[in-house]
């Protein structure tokens, strides 16, 4: 089968991440899933965003200065989403430079762009779908877990609550859910069964996003408790490949033990700001989709991954 396209952020190489214009331009350059990190607001609101806080990538400084933490930092729990509403999605910019990570993305202080509830989300995918007769699915991220819960939010609740509101999952719109924590992920497969499919996140250790031993849980140990509870895994795409003998790309061992396990692949992320040295973005979907045949992959660039899987299928 094909390799899915995961729109990551939406169309987050051209527009600003997670605004409903990244997610229309996914959907038109052809993604077959579009991928929301979820976060609650005050009131309980699901919206997508990719941090904690909210200064990278809004403009929540300027517009609620006096409403930031004794940390200095802006988060999405402290505001209504109609306050929510209000804040212009950007560019993401670096904390310590206040310079954009990716510098030539969408410029600063151009257009307006607001953030976006799943529901809202999930009712855009769904006309979309009617319309076009394709079935884009979506690919929500459980944001953070713990930290909700210290703000006596129940994240993952909130998220069985909005898929049981749309009738989701349904044939026409499929879902993957994903969360680089494994307890919401077992506690969905408990409460919900096969008709959820889970994705276990893989990070770095030396990233520091939570206290979970990712290191452990690449060994085969480790691989084999996650395949109990998950469909599949998200791992750092170099992580995958290992170079053989005559200094070519291949398979590394967790993509092979995951193979064994009959857990999916699903590397995370293809973008061409942040691809391994002297590699193409093309290249590099080309090698994962045609050699190693990942069964999806997050990309910021939904366009090249389309072209780049298009140029290997047989003409029909």
């Amino acid at each position: 089968a094909d390799t899915r396209i995961i729109a990551h952020r939406g169309a987050s190489a051209y527009l600003p991440e997670h605004s409903r214009e990244a997610y229309l331009l996914a959907y038109g350059m052809g993604a077959d899933f579009l991928e929301p990190d979820l976060v609650l607001s005050a009131d309980g609101v699901l919206l997508s965003l990719h941090d904690a806080t909210l200064e990278a990538t809004t403009d929540v400084a300027e517009r609620y200065p006096d409403r930031a933490r004794a940390d200095g930092r802006w988060y999405p729990f402290d505001f209504s989403f109609e306050e929510l509403r209000r804040l212009n999605l950007r560019e993401r910019i670096e904390s310590d430079t206040q310079k954009p990570r990716y510098p030539g993305r969408w410029p600063a202080g151009r257009g307006r762009f607001q953030l976006v509830s799943f529901d809202e989300l999930i009712e855009l995918t769904v006309e979309l779908n009617r319309m076009t007769g394709r079935r884009v699915g979506l690919y929500p991220e459980l944001k953070f877990p713990d930290l909700h819960a210290e703000q006596g939010l129940d994240i993952t609740a909130a998220l069985l609550e909005a898929l049981d509101r749309h009738g989701l999952p349904r044939a026409d719109l499929p879902l993957f859910i994903q969360c680089f924590e494994p307890e919401p992920l077992r506690r969905l497969r408990a409460e919900r069964g096969d008709r959820l499919q889970l994705v276990q996140l893989i990070g770095e250790n030396d990233w520091a996003i939570n206290a979970i031993d990712y290191d452990a849980m690449r060994s085969p140990e480790g691989l084999a408790t996650v395949a109990g509870y998950a469909d599949a895994i998200g791992p750092p795409l170099a992580r995958l490949l290992a170079i053989d003998a005559d200094g070519r790309p291949g398979a590394s061992r967790l993509f092979t033990q995951a193979r064994r396990l009959q857990l999916a692949i699903h590397p995370y992320t293809f973008r061409r700001e942040s691809m391994p040295v002297g590699s193409s973005l093309e290249a590099m979907l080309g090698l994962f989709m045609h050699q190693l045949k990942v069964e999806a992959l997050f990309t910021d660039h939904p366009d090249v991954a389309a072209a780049v899987r298009a140029a290997h299928l047989p003409s029909r």
